[in-house]
């Protein structure tokens, strides 16, 4: 049976909640999951809006913060 995550956010966990990745002008596009992440623990692409320094936004599969750093 699967859990009602959607009633009871909060008890529950997301796998990159303390995950802050710093990108660049350069990295733009950004999406989530990045390349570098298993496969087998991905979930579908979403592309993540930074556009001026300082920007930070997250995903809203997992919970990971892109931050444009410069």
């Amino acid at each position: 049976m699967n859990p009602d995550t959607a009633s009871h956010p909060q008890d529950f966990e997301t796998p990159n909640a303390d995950c802050v990745v710093e990108v660049t002008q350069a990295d733009l596009p950004v999406y989530c999951p990045r390349e570098e992440e298993a496969v087998w623990n991905s979930h579908p692409r979403v592309y993540i809006h930074l556009e001026h320094k300082g920007d930070e936004a997250r995903c809203i599969y997992c919970s990971a913060v892109y931050k444009l750093i410069d």
